[in-house]
């Protein structure tokens, strides 16, 4: 956790700000320098905001919180390294969100292992009216994760990452398989 920074100075001091005919008076100068000492971690925090929104920079009890932004439910077994991998990767994948690509890319980036998704859909075009279009009447979609240890995977955690870029109206299922190194 992040804590006060000892006798950080501040970037603006608010003695600096006020009009001359106040910085006559002594008492009121130390009375408004009080409020540097409360001033300077907010003034450092907006100072470096950016490294905060950015996963290569932000503290590391910051990316869990980063998680949820991306639409990811933080897993404790993630080094740190792969937290930011994954936070930085996830605009990329929403890009896609909904689609099969879409599904594959955010399921390949929690899980390692192969990603296989099927679904119920598809796209025609066609010059002739009335057209039947291809794939099922009800929207279905399958991700099927082929891993070495199963064990290894959160089976939650997955769901939740399919939940989250599948189309919302689509019902999914989740198997995982165990094959062979």
């Amino acid at each position: 956790m992040r804590g006060a920074v000892p006798d950080l100075i501040s970037a603006v001091p608010v003695a600096t700000r006020l009009p001359g005919v106040l910085l006559d008076d002594d008492l009121f100068v130390r009375f408004a320098s009080a409020f540097d000492q409360t001033f300077a971690p907010v003034y450092s925090t907006l100072d470096c905001l950016q490294a905060y929104v950015d996963p290569a920079l932000a503290p590391d009890d910051f990316l869990q919180w980063l998680t949820g932004w991306v639409g990811l439910e933080p897993d404790e077994r993630w080094s740190t390294e792969r937290t930011r991998t994954v936070i930085a990767s996830m605009a990329s994948v929403h890009r896609w969100r909904g689609t099969v690509r879409g599904v594959r890319e955010a399921v390949q980036l929690v899980v390692d292992g192969e990603v296989e998704v099927t679904e119920s859909g598809g796209v025609v075009a066609s010059l002739t009216p009335g057209t039947t279009p291809p794939g099922d009447a009800r929207p279905w979609l399958h991700v099927l994760v082929r891993v070495a240890d199963a064990s290894a995977v959160d089976v939650r955690g997955l769901d939740a990452v399919v939940g989250n870029v599948k189309p919302a109206h689509v019902p999914h299922t989740c198997e995982i398989q165990e094959v062979d190194q």
